[in-house]
């Protein structure tokens, strides 16, 4: 839990400890159909550092045990996070007044005169009495959320890992992020945070959290490749530190590579020793994105110039590419550009603007790659189509059209 927060509660403590002119919550507790009557505590006010919150049963075992931190900048709406989900923080209004007890003792009961009765000394009832030090005029109400991961990809990318770096005289390391830095300025859960640095592949290097540069990721793989066929390794399995010896003593750091080696495949055992094996799509697909570059082409020489560049054994498949590429009749030839999803905005309303904007009809087949990995939730599927999309099918055999609601 914050330390503010924490402050700010230890604080009010000590100013509602003793007294006050009533009693505490205690009072109220185990009251069954009793009346109970109210003063004003001595520190009864604002209190602004008092906000009620609900919460469902499973979300108190982090409240109560401080695994919960309230994130946001001034500017932003604030969450909060669990270790592993995020919620949004959203003011609900009371229609009735709710009436904020601090704990302690309850006060000695008062005597109340019996209304039917003419002796004003005998008492018929008596009531306890417990002091308010707030009225309530609303509480936090708590919705499970998307975690807020946009902001993450720029600030990585503000500066990238290239080769042959020097941080030396980087006494301030202006555009580098630690994990606490990323904790504080990216509004997600720290498990939410850790599964997105994997998804776009980031890297810790010196304590600071990297994108790697893609001329140095392409130069890393190219190495990889080349001392394959020198030292006659199967790129289903290359021997870990036959791999990370080779190229460190080529100058490259070992970690790296060993980041690359994750990225571009997949750690195996194989005779009690450590080896990796370099997937097929994740491969051609990175040279598929250097064949074609940042413009068009036709069809038919992308494919070319994209299979004389992949290695041997390999065999590229315009499937290897959904959700990377988009393919556009122009006349009677077939152009394809670059438009990868991981470059696109993580909210649905912001996603499917910058779809539209790309384009303003869709077909499923093209669509579905774009928004396959949008995570709202309580929202399926289907619910993010209807809300964000008209879908129109002329014929009931007829592929359906998308276009923007």
């Amino acid at each position: 839990m914050d330390a503010a927060m924490e402050d700010a509660a230890a604080q009010s403590e000590r100013e509602w400890d003793g007294g006050g002119g009533g009693g505490g919550a205690d009072a109220v507790l185990g009251l069954a159909g009793a009346s109970l009557s109210l003063c004003y505590h001595e520190a009864f006010g604002p209190h602004d550092e008092l906000i009620l919150l609900e919460a469902a049963d499973d979300l108190l075992p982090d409240l109560l045990q401080g695994r919960v931190t309230v994130r946001g900048r001034p500017e932003e709406e604030a969450v909060l996070c669990t270790p592993s989900a995020t919620y949004a923080m959203k003011f609900v209004g009371n229609s009735n007044s709710v009436f904020l007890i601090p704990p302690g003792e309850s006060a000695a009961p008062t005597s109340r005169p019996n209304a039917t009765d003419g002796d004003d000394n005998v008492a018929s009832a008596t009531d306890a009495v417990a002091s308010i030090i707030k009225v309530a005029s609303g509480n936090i109400e708590l919705v499970r959320t998307a975690p807020r991961l946009d902001k993450l990809r720029k600030l990585l990318n503000e500066r990238p890992y290239v080769l042959d770096e020097d941080l030396g005289s980087d006494v301030q390391h202006k555009g580098l992020y630690t994990w606490q830095d990323l904790c504080e300025l990216v509004q997600a859960s720290d498990g939410e945070l850790t599964e997105q640095l994997s998804s776009i592949s980031a890297v810790e290097i010196d304590g600071f959290w990297r994108m790697v540069d893609d001329s140095s990721a392409n130069t890393i793989l190219d190495m990889i490749l080349h001392n394959s066929v020198l030292h006659d390794w199967s790129l289903n399995s290359m021997p870990e530190n036959g791999v990370l010896d080779v190229m460190e003593s080529d100058g490259f750091m070992r970690k790296i590579v060993t980041h690359c080696l994750n990225r571009f495949g997949t750690k195996v055992e194989k005779e009690a020793r450590g080896c990796w094996s370099l997937d097929e799509r994740r491969v051609c697909l990175q040279f598929a994105r250097r064949a074609l570059g940042a413009g068009k082409m036709k069809l038919e020489n992308f494919m070319d110039k994209w299979e004389r560049s992949i290695p041997s054994g390999m065999r590229a498949d315009l499937q290897m590419l959904e959700g990377e590429v988009l393919c556009e009749k122009l006349g009677a030839e077939t152009w394809v550009h670059t438009f990868s999803v991981a470059d696109l905005p993580l909210a649905p309303a912001e996603r499917f603007a910058a779809l539209f904007q790309e384009r303003p009809k869709w077909e499923w087949k093209d669509l579905q790659p774009y928004i396959r990995d949008l995570r709202v939730p309580g929202v399926s599927s289907e619910g993010l189509l209807i809300k964000y999309t008209r879908k129109t099918q002329p014929s009931a055999d007829a592929e359906p059209i998308f276009t923007a609601r």
